[in-house]
This record gives structure tokens, C-alpha cells and sequence, in this order.
């Protein structure tokens, strides 16, 4: 029988998997790997229950890009990004005061999860996700006023999950979904 004071296994969430099924997509678009150890590794991450069978699968591959985190700020005025811009992976926005608007609705994404990561001291923020995205705010914190996001009840499957976290001062962050 195992004692309670040894550590259960680390376990993965879907976040985790499709990350790495993601990372074994691009190294094999990109001639890292092998269709046949594409398959095989793909397989691993598919059936992983745990952190460290997810490691074993991602061994030896090339670092993720390091072009895939970006960071917008700015001390006072107004961050805007709008039209078609493409959207890294992990997005970090700062602002001391001011406003902030994402516009993800027309923007390329090229990642089926995008973090962006909010670090705002006062002014509102507003973004627009595309129609089919889901939309976890869990890690965001906010000091002064809740965050207005009504999820959507019917959404096309498919769509990218916009993870949003960081802290917001005073001010008040809303979440809508695209029109079209």
C-alpha cells in the first residue's frame, strides 16, 4: 500500500494534450520528425494520463518558437488591435492607464490556444473574440469591478480557447463574441 505523503501523479488536461499535439504537428510541418514517429509520438500524447508520459512523447524536439510570445504596452493612451493582425500564441498586454481593445474577431490565429495575458492598472479593456472561440477567464484577477462575459450557448466546434489571465486594477474588462 502506497503512504499518503508520496505525490500523486502530475495528470494533464485536454489544454495540455492538444498543446502537445500542436508541438508535434509543427515539428513534423516543419521536417523535425518523421510522419512514422508522428504517428507514433501521437499516439503517446493521446493516450498520456500523466506530465511525464506527456514529456517522454514531446522528448527531443526542438524548443518551441520563441516568436510565438509577444508584448504590447504601453504607460498611458490606448492599445488597439484591429483588421487582420495575426495573433501569437501567448500575448502579453500592459498598461498603466489607459484603454484596451483586442479585435480577434477578423485577426489570423493560428494556434487552437491563445493566452493573453492582461497586466492593467486602470482604464477599461474590451475584447472581441471570434464567433466559434472558447473563452476561459479562471486566471484573471480583478481589484475593482467583475468582468462582463456571457458565454455562448451554441458555438461551432473547431474554434480556438482564448485562456485570459493576468490582474486589472480599477477598471472593467468585457468579453464579446464576433457578430459574424
Amino acid at each position: 500500500m502506497a503512504s499518503l505523503s508520496e505525490n500523486p501523479p502530475s495528470l494533464i488536461s485536454e489544454d495540455d494534450r492538444d498543446t502537445a499535439v500542436q508541438r508535434l504537428q509543427e515539428a513534423y510541418t516543419e521536417g523535425h520528425i518523421s510522419y512514422e514517429e508522428l504517428d507514433e509520438r501521437l499516439h503517446q500524447v493521446l493516450t498520456a494520463t500523466t506530465r511525464s508520459e506527456l514529456v517522454s512523447a514531446l522528448a527531443s524536439l526542438p524548443e518551441e518558437n520563441a516568436g510565438t510570445t509577444s508584448t504590447i504596452a504601453a504607460v498611458g493612451g490606448r492599445i488597439q488591435r484591429r483588421g487582420v493582425w495575426r495573433v501569437p500564441r501567448n500575448l502579453k498586454v500592459e498598461s498603466a492607464f489607459g484603454r484596451v481593445h483586442l479585435n480577434l474577431s477578423r485577426a489570423v490565429i493560428e494556434h487552437s490556444v491563445v493566452d493573453i495575458e492582461l497586466q492593467l492598472g486602470t482604464g477599461r479593456a474590451k475584447i472581441t473574440v471570434p464567433r466559434d472561440a472558447i473563452v476561459d477567464v479562471e486566471g484573471l484577477h480583478t481589484g475593482w469591478k467583475p468582468t462582463l462575459y456571457k458565454i455562448r450557448r451554441r458555438s461551432r466546434p473547431g474554434g480556438p480557447r482564448i485562456r485570459i489571465s493576468g490582474a486589472m486594477g480599477f477598471g472593467r474588462l468585457k468579453i464579446r463574441h464576433a457578430r459574424r
